[in-house]
């Protein structure tokens, strides 16, 4: 039996509170991982909190900040699904193989229609109003 097997005969159990904050302590253990070492990642926490500090600036009401905060979520969690398909990859082979550069490809690709998605929303959002301030 291979590691991984065990890993997922293990993980069905019955439901415990252990497990639960465990597997949160384990995710937020990646977040920070990402925080610190994925450049991409790193990039998209910059945009984040400028976005952010700049929708407290102008004052979004809450249909604005549902499509902010889903957006910038999206992105993140897309990033993290992106950067953990990588890892694996990697993982799987060490030789360069064509299906292996089209997994990167198409996980990268997801990212990217998802975060021109979100920076269509913030300039259909925050342009008018950043517009308004100069007018």
């Amino acid at each position: 039996m291979k590691y991984w097997q065990v890993l997922v005969l293990k993980d069905r159990g019955p439901f415990s509170v252990i497990r639960l904050f465990s597997a949160f302590k384990y995710a937020v253990q990646g977040i920070q991982y990402a925080a610190k070492s994925e450049k991409n990642f790193q990039i998209h926490l910059f945009a984040a909190s400028i976005v952010i500090i700049l929708s407290f600036f102008l004052k979004l009401d809450k249909v604005e900040w549902i499509f902010i905060i889903i957006s910038i979520f999206g992105v993140m969690a897309l990033e993290l699904v992106n950067s953990a398909m990588e890892r694996a990859v990697d993982l799987a082979t060490d030789k360069i193989h064509p299906l292996a550069k089209q997994a990167k490809d198409l996980a990268a690709a997801g990212v990217l229609v998802y975060t021109l998605m979100a920076v269509l929303i913030g300039i259909l959002i925050l342009g008018p109003k950043i517009i308004q301030l100069f007018y």
